[in-house]
Formats: C-alpha cells, sequence, structure tokens
C-alpha cells in the first residue's frame, strides 16, 4: 500500500504542512417516519448567549477563510489533492478474514456516536439499538448523565428495552421482571424468596464506556473498556462544537441496507461523482471535483463548493456570507458525517456494517434548527429529505453494490483512488494505523 502522505494530514501535536493547498499556513468532517427531539436546556458554565455568539463569529470567520481556498479552486479548475494516487486490493473490501478483524478492532474497540445529545431530551428518557450485534440502551439518569448498557437482563438474558425511543421510571424485563435502576444497579428479583441467592452488587446491568461531548453520545462496545473521549476526538471537536448539534431538533430518521461498510463509507468522502450519479439530487447543488480538505487525526472535515461561490466574486468580502456558498461535511472516524446545510437543515449519516461483509445499515437522520410550523415550512424539510434519501438510497447504494460484486468475483485487481480524493484516501491510511497499532507487539 502507498504512504504518501496527504495533504493537509496533521494530528493534534503533529507539525502541520499544506503544500497542496492554495492558501499556504492555513490551519483550518421509512422516510415517512417523523419524529421531533427538542433538545434539553444546555448545562451552563457560562452563559449561553455568549458562547453561542463566540462560536458564530469563529465559525463565520472560518467560513470565509474555506470559501477563499474554495474560490481559488474555482478560478484555477483544481481541488485539494493527496500527493499520489492510492491503489487498494480487492482484498482490503472482501477478504472476510481482514472484515471481521477490522469490524472487531474498530467498531467494537473505539468510541462511536451512536446518538445525538436531544434524543435523550430528558431524564429517564432511553434510545435503545443494536450495532454491529450488540445490543445496547442509553438512557439519560436523574441525574442528567447519559449512560450506556449491554440491553441484557442478567437473568436470562432477555432483551430490556425494544428497539427505538421511549421513557422509563426504571428498566425492567418483560420476560421475569427483574428490575433495575436507571444507573443500572439490580433492584427487584420476583419471587426472590424463592429463587435462590443473587448478590445484587455483582448482577447489575453491564455498563459500557460512555461519554456525551459536541452534542453526541459516544460508546465504547466492549465491557470494561473506557476511554478519554477529549483525547479521542482532538481538534476535531472544536469543529463539531462549531455545528452546535445540542441545539438542533430531529426532524425525521431512516434506516436502509446498503453495500458493504468500506464501499459505501468511500461514497459520502468526495464529490468527484456528484455530477455523474446525481444529476438531480445532490449533484445539482454542488460543484463536481472541487473540496477543501483537512484532517484532524483520523476524523476530517470537507468542504463542497456550491453552485453558486462565483457569486462571492462581486462581493465585498466584509458582506460574504459564506456560508451560502460553501457546505462543510464533518467525518468521524470510523462512520458518522454530519453535514450542516445552509437553509438551517443538517444531515447527519451513520453507516454500520450489516450482518456479512456486503451489508451495511445507514441511520440517516434530518435535523432542523427550528421546528417547522406551518405547511411550507414542512414541505421544504421534506423536500430536502426527500433529495438525500433519493442520493443515498436510490442512487449511491445500487453502484455499490455493483462495486462489491465486482470485487468479490475474484476476477478485480482492485481500486485506484485518486489524488483528488484525499478524503478516502485518508480514511484508508487512518484504518491502516489503528489497525497496524493493534497489531504491534506491546512496547513496539
Amino acid at each position: 500500500m502507498q504512504s504518501a502522505p496527504i495533504a493537509g494530514d496533521r494530528c493534534p501535536g503533529r507539525p502541520f504542512s499544506d503544500s497542496q493547498s492554495p492558501v499556504e499556513g492555513t490551519l483550518w468532517r421509512a422516510a415517512s417516519d417523523r419524529i421531533i427531539f427538542t433538545p434539553q436546556p444546555a448545562r451552563q458554565v457560562c452563559s449561553a448567549g455568549d458562547l453561542s455568539e463566540r462560536r458564530f463569529m469563529q465559525a463565520s470567520e472560518e467560513s470565509k477563510v474555506l470559501a477563499k481556498r474554495a474560490l481559488i479552486h474555482l478560478k484555477n479548475k483544481t481541488t485539494d489533492q493527496a500527493a499520489g494516487t492510492l491503489e487498494l486490493p480487492a482484498s482490503a473490501y472482501v477478504d472476510a478474514v481482514r472484515y471481521e478483524r477490522e469490524v472487531d478492532r474498530v467498531f467494537r474497540h473505539l468510541p462511536l456516536a451512536l446518538a445525538f445529545s436531544v434524543e435523550l431530551p430528558a431524564p429517564k428518557t432511553y434510545l435503545a439499538m443494536s450495532v454491529v450485534g450488540v445490543p445496547v440502551v442509553m438512557i439519560r439518569g436523574e441525574d442528567g448523565v447519559a449512560r450506556a448498557f449491554i440491553n441484557v437482563c442478567r437473568h436470562r438474558g432477555a432483551q430490556l428495552c425494544k428497539p427505538g425511543h421511549g421513557t422509563a421510571q426504571r428498566l425492567v424485563c418483560p420476560y421475569h421482571a427483574w428490575q433495575y435502576d436507571l444507573e443500572g444497579k439490580l433492584t427487584g428479583i420476583f419471587g426472590e424468596a424463592t429463587f435462590g441467592d443473587v448478590d445484587r452488587h455483582t448482577h447489575s446491568l453491564t455498563e459500557l464506556g460512555c461519554a456525551e461531548r459536541a452534542g453526541m453520545i459516544w460508546v465504547n462496545l466492549t465491557p470494561g473498556e473506557r476511554f478519554d473521549i477529549d483525547e479521542w476526538l482532538g481538534d476535531f471537536k472544536e469543529q463539531l462544537d462549531k455545528v452546535e448539534l445540542e441545539k438542533w431538533h430531529v426532524y425525521q430518521q431512516s434506516e436502509f441496507p446498503g453495500a458493504g461498510w468500506k464501499t459505501t463509507w468511500d461514497g459520502y468522502q468526495e464529490c468527484y461523482h456528484h455530477g455523474v450519479l446525481h444529476p438531480q439530487t445532490v449533484g445539482a447543488y454542488t460543484i463536481t471535483n472541487l473540496i477543501v480538505h483537512d484532517t484532524f487525526g483520523p476524523h476530517q472535515r470537507m468542504v463542497f463548493a456550491r453552485r453558486s461561490l462565483g457569486q462571492l466574486n462581486d462581493e465585498p468580502e466584509a458582506q460574504w456570507d459564506a456560508d451560502q456558498h460553501i457546505r462543510k461535511v464533518y467525518l468521524g472516524f470510523p462512520n458518522i458525517a454530519v453535514s450542516a446545510v445552509m437553509g438551517g437543515y443538517c444531515l447527519v449519516n451513520q453507516v454500520f456494517p450489516g450482518d456479512t461483509l456486503e451489508s451495511t445499515i445507514t441511520r440517516q437522520t434530518i435535523l432542523v434548527r427550528d421546528i417547522p410550523t406551518t405547511d411550507g415550512e414542512k414541505r421544504h424539510v421534506d423536500e430536502f429529505a426527500d433529495i438525500v434519501l433519493r442520493a443515498i438510497r436510490d442512487e449511491d447504494t445500487p453502484i455499490n453494490r455493483g462495486i462489491v460484486q465486482g470485487l468479490m468475483s475474484g476476477r478485480s485487481q482492485g481500486v485506484v483512488i485518486g489524488r483528488n480524493e484525499p478524503a478516502v484516501q485518508h480514511f484508508h491510511k487512518s484504518l491502516e494505523r489503528i489497525m497496524e497499532k493493534s497489531t504491534r507487539p506491546a512496547g513496539a
């Protein structure tokens, strides 16, 4: 595998070099099922208004810098690039042993963004789901803290909560009525006098490492493993904070099957295909093959240029509303894309490996800044949701399934990732580094 550096490749604490960037020295990721979740009041250590204003100003100035970089590319018909092309063998996508090892290391031993903070809007609210075969329930306790547990009763293994959102004073097993409080402690055993001895302290729910940052709830799926979420996110946290996900409202969520994990995820990390595959959906609004790209450890930020970008050339910079002409996409390793879109909409996609190496489940969420109240406002959000759903489910997915079929045929020699696809390259190189580190002997 080629190991040429990627333009903008950096980690917190490492020197920054962006020789491929046009601005030197700049340091800058069923559709009808509609739900509305309202964010809970922020836990404040300073004025929420002051913090929000500061974030807005920082984001506004950063957007201008990013728009300048995009404008240079528009003028020169260029894009941010990696140092060279990258070739990957078919086995990188469809070797069963490699796939199982990567899924185990990445999805069961690294922090995953499983939910939005606003999905647990108040104490006693929960969300249950299955992630790579692990049943998980996240619940906000009466103390306001979000916790995660294996969604399994310690008696005979029945799942406590059905998949989805709900509220609960306590968790009660639907099989034999064992009861747990919201911190996972075993508090009641039906027919305890006849059951026999059970140490309640050692039969609490199995807790998972859990942290809440940047408007999301992060979970490690392996019991006993803890993580430092600030270390994992690094400088990427500051980027996510600017989106202020904790202030948005979940408008609509849908789940749909797709092709293999890495094949599907590759498509989220470039716009080289937008004009070809998506001419009537997302490609109608973005400039194909123009991105501004930066990295934050394994995480990334891409900026797509909207077709209106050139209008900024006719306006004084002081009057720019740059966010009307660019689209920022925050890519959290290994599977979440957060795209704050103009018009008060935000699109988030989470891609999870399925039961087989050629399958995935995508959880797509539409968030809104303000809950729509009129028929016209609802229609506009629904139109946006329909466009992005069609682009991913109806346009990307058939292509990706064909790619996987070809790679699994045994006749494909692999893929080549272009210089103009730096985010795709960075993902694969980050994955390679993480896998190499996990197999390195202790002390090496």
